[in-house]
C-alpha cells in the first residue's frame, strides 16, 4: 500500500513492481541532481516499457507520490513544470 503526500488514500502495488519503479526514480534523480517530473516519466517509458509488466506511467505517478510522502524525494517549490530532487537529510 502506497502513501500519498497529502494524506489521501494510497494504492496497492505489487512489491516487485514498486521496487523496479522506485529504483528507477531514485537512481534517475541521483544521476541528474534535479530533474523535471516529465523527464523522469519520459525516461521511464523509454527504458522500462519493453520489460515492465504494467502501465509504466501509472506506476511512476503512484511510486513518485509514495516517495514524496516517505520523505525520500521532494518536489522543488515554485517550479513549473515541477522538478524533483532527493530530500536532504538533516544532520
Amino acid at each position: 500500500m502506497t502513501l500519498h503526500p497529502q494524506g489521501k488514500k494510497g494504492v496497492h502495488i505489487l512489491k516487485r513492481r514498486y521496487d523496479v519503479i522506485k529504483e528507477f526514480i531514485v537512481s534517475t534523480i541521483e544521476q541528474h541532481g534535479e530533474i523535471s517530473y516529465q523527464e523522469v516519466n519520459d525516461l521511464a517509458v523509454e527504458k522500462l516499457t519493453d520489460t515492465f509488466d504494467g502501465k509504466v506511467v501509472w506506476y511512476v505517478v503512484s511510486v513518485k507520490l509514495d516517495l514524496e510522502a516517505r520523505g525520500i524525494i521532494e518536489r522543488i517549490p515554485k517550479t513549473s513544470p515541477h522538478r524533483l530532487r532527493m530530500k536532504k537529510t538533516e544532520m
